[in-house]
Parts: C-alpha cells; structure tokens; sequence
C-alpha cells in the first residue's frame, strides 16, 4: 500500500497458503495473478513473491480481515463488519482512487450492502470509488478465466491505468 495509488485490490482474508509463505494470492488455485496480466494492469503474470512490483504500476493490495483461514465461512459477521471499518480508514489514510473488492458477499455484509453486484458502486468508501469484481479463487469457478480478464480489464480501463499486457 501506498499514497494516492489509482487501483487497490482488496481480498478477503489471507488463506492458509498466503499466510505461510507472507505473499498475497499465494495459493496455487487463486487466478488472481493471472487475471491482472490478461486484463493488461501487468506485462505478464506475477508470482505472488513480485507483489511489491504492482507499486510502481500504481496498484496496492490489501485484505478485508487479516486473519488467516481455511475458507471464508471461518469468518463471523462481525469479522468482516470489523474489517469494513479497518478498510474505511486504511482508506482514508491513503486514498487510492479506486478500491477493487474482490468477492460481492464480504462486500455486501461489511458494508450492509444486499444485493450488490459486479462493476462500479455508486457508494465510496472514503474517498474513494469502488469497483466490485469476483473472487479469483479457483473455488469460485463459475467465472471462467477470460471472464475474469474482461471484468478485471474494465475496471483498469475506467481507473485510466494504461494496457501493459505483452
């Protein structure tokens, strides 16, 4: 994370695999690099060990709750309310211009957003707009890959960031 960066991505919560080895979307099944690459915010796919390497392209990462888990249902509604207001603030303090929620249930109860969808809210958090898109796990496999990189590829286009892919 960073000041004033045009894009932050915003997992849920590190799961096991991340937590081990310290680096985000570690886990062998996460598309999440992968989806950057073919959307155009990287030249190629990351590892997640070049994570620091999106500062420069003006994207962060940050999670909704730090706690590793298993699996998302590890965490309580109060988890994830309590990870909203952290969010709001880590916001605040380094106002990105675009949020990128990854996953529309954590979004909806952290913030008591029912029905919310992929793409752009009307809502900020802070000052800053937000952009849902769906959860890269491999566990979420009713987007496909090339879906993915279109929604992903929609939301670099409207944050202005230029198309890196190869």
């Amino acid at each position: 994370m960073a000041d004033g960066l045009g894009v932050v991505f915003c997992g849920m919560n590190p799961g096991l695999t991340t937590a081990l080895v310290g680096h985000h979307f570690a886990s062998p099944g996460n598309r999440f690099w992968p989806a950057l690459a073919h959307a155009g915010f990287t030249p190629e796919t990351f590892t997640p060990d070049r994570e620091r390497e999106l500062l420069p392209l003006g994207m962060g990462l940050t999670n909704l709750v730090e706690r590793a888990t298993r699996d998302i249902s590890e965490l309580s509604r109060e988890d994830l309310e309590a990870g909203g207001e952290r969010l709001r603030a880590e916001m605040e303090r380094y106002r990105p211009a675009w949020l990128a929620f990854l996953g529309l249930t954590g979004f909806r109860t952290a913030f008591g957003v029912k029905g919310a969808s992929v793409g752009p809210r009307a809502e900020r958090i802070g000052p800053t707009r937000v952009w849902l898109l769906p959860n890269p796990s491999g566990r979420n496999a009713h987007w496909k890959p090339p879906e993915l990189a279109q929604e992903y590829a929609r939301l670099r286009e409207a944050a202005g960031l230029p198309d890196r892919s190869a």
